[in-house]
């Protein structure tokens, strides 16, 4: 199962092809010389009105970056509508299907980067077939033509081919490509891109599906110092050259974010933190040793190199984990804002004994193996977070779950910051969902599934309504409500009444509704 990282969305353009057109190919500038009023005569020329609004519009927007706002601005005449075309450098699309390439490249000619999205959330978790599309490719031949000062692609759930990773190369100032749950290429691809692209500086490979091609992509990057600053590859699935990854780490002298696959051991990142005292972001790949230390073996001395890490904020990874390896990362958690456990079967006590010291975090996700007791050592400390994620570490519904509405409960009373909850259980309680919606009434997210089906409130026997329509009423700002267990059409009425303000909440039941 792979969970959503990044949200893309984009309002779909309401303007004829023939203003297309006119936007990029039509549109008349003035003849007077750059900086002055003056024509190519000598004579001074009064500029009209509309040339003068047009110019100061032109100005405007380009500092203007919300897209919702030039969306809006866009929509007032068709003369701002030409001007937002010409300034827009980011352009974002939540949906490959809402436009065709050729519409966005006819509007959009002077892009720097692009942001697209495929498939839709559910492809996460296989519900949908393969064959479904998201293909980057026609984009890909789209940009080529018109958008040679390229520098930046993020792509989420589409289907990108080697040859779209080659064709992508060929940018002169290409800089960053970020994949997050993207399929259809392989290691031939990732080599092609590292050894064309001598300026890149941002390979992030999130959840993606990558092919072994048995290539050792890492040895293409170009000789010399390099400009990556991040290096992101932990779901790549097949081994990787460790000593061509040491010699491109020691000489990026930039690189902040690194995440390794599970195929490097403890050992080989302590060599890679040695080289690389300043990443701000580090995955620890599989954080165990390759092979049983014997005896008498002197091992490195781990704690020294986090400690030299200084500027280390977030950390992810402990794949494989030996817990034993676990306190050679306290130095760092005082300044750590991001702690991903979600691959770390640990127990309640290996949490406690690392959760302590993080006084600063905002973010954390952990695998249920904890329990509720971890949860609760989460909730002494953690006063400041903003994200919780509990994932199960057995997704089956006969599973015994090990937490329940007291971690809840817990995390309500002592993270009243909290903006964002996932939380996986089997058995939950309607107080403990209320008591959420009133400590923490500034969730923006929240997701809830008991997996389970039809679960009542294990305690009373009740539907799981009350609860969920405190959430409803209780925290005005949700944007998405994700709810599972035993619901009844009363839930669907505190939907209607609470209408006027839900309307931009994205709503998921996970259960079916029993009528009364």
């Amino acid at each position: 199962m792979r969970e959503d990282r990044n949200e893309m969305s984009e309002d779909e353009e309401t303007a004829s092809p023939s203003d297309l057109g006119r936007a990029s190919a039509g549109t008349e500038f003035p003849t007077a010389v750059a900086g002055s009023n003056k024509s190519l005569a000598g004579e001074y020329v009064s500029p009209s009105p509309d040339q003068v609004l047009e110019n100061v519009l032109e100005n405007v927007l380009l500092s203007l970056t919300c897209r919702r706002d030039r969306n809006a601005v866009s929509q007032v005449c068709k003369s701002w509508y030409r001007a937002e075309a010409l300034t827009r450098s980011e352009l974002f699309i939540g949906n490959c299907y809402a436009v065709s390439p050729r519409r966005v490249t006819e509007r959009f000619r002077r892009v720097r980067a692009v942001t697209l999205k495929g498939k839709p959330r559910f492809a996460d978790f296989n519900l949908m077939p393969p064959s479904w599309g998201a293909h980057f490719t026609p984009w890909a031949s789209a940009m080529d033509q018109c958008y040679r000062a390229l520098e930046k692609v993020s792509l989420k759930r589409m289907f990108v081919k080697d040859a779209d990773l080659e064709l992508l190369s060929h940018f002169p100032y290409f800089r960053e490509l970020v994949l997050v749950c993207c399929e259809g290429f392989g290691t031939s691809g990732l080599a092609v891109l590292a050894s064309k692209c001598r300026k890149l500086r941002v390979l992030d490979l999130i959840d993606a599906e990558v092919t072994d091609d048995e290539i050792d992509w890492i040895s293409c990057f170009p000789e010399g110092e390099t400009c990556l600053e991040s290096l992101i590859f932990d779901c790549v699935e097949c081994p990787i050259n460790f000593d061509a990854l040491e010699r491109l780490v020691a000489r990026s002298p930039s690189l902040k974010k690194l995440r390794l696959n599970r195929y490097v051991n403890i050992g080989q990142l302590y060599r890679l933190m040695v080289r690389a005292p300043q990443l701000t972001h580090l995955g620890t790949g599989s954080f165990s040793p390759s092979e049983i230390v014997t005896q008498g073996d002197q091992e490195p001395d781990y704690v020294s190199a986090f400690e030299a890490c200084r500027s280390l904020v977030c950390l992810s990874g402990f794949r494989e984990t030996m817990p034993d390896y676990l306190p050679a990362i306290y130095p760092v958690c005082a300044n750590l804002t991001s702690l991903n456990f979600s691959y770390a079967n640990i127990n309640a006590e290996q949490l406690r004994s690392v959760i302590c010291h993080c006084h600063k975090l905002q973010i954390f996700w952990v695998l249920d193996s904890v329990c509720d007791e971890g949860l609760q050592a989460v909730a002494e400390t953690c006063k400041d977070l903003r994200e919780l994620r509990v994932f199960p570490i057995d997704a089956r519904e006969d599973s015994e779950g090990p937490v329940s509405e007291v971690g809840l409960l817990a995390i309500s009373e002592g993270c009243r910051k909290l903006q964002s909850i996932l939380y996986f259980c089997q058995r939950m309680t309607n107080a403990a969902v209320i008591a959420m919606s009133k400590n923490c009434p500034d969730l923006v997210v929240f997701r809830l599934c008991i997996m389970g089906r039809h679960r009542p409130d294990h305690i009373t026997g009740d539907p799981m309504d009350a609860g969920f329509g405190a959430i409803v009423k209780n925290c005005k700002k949700l944007t998405r409500l994700a709810t599972s267990g035993l619901l009844t059409d009363r839930a669907l009425v505190t939907l209607d009444n609470m209408g006027n303000w839900l309307g931009p909440c994205r709503l998921l039941l996970l259960e079916r509704v029993t009528w009364d």
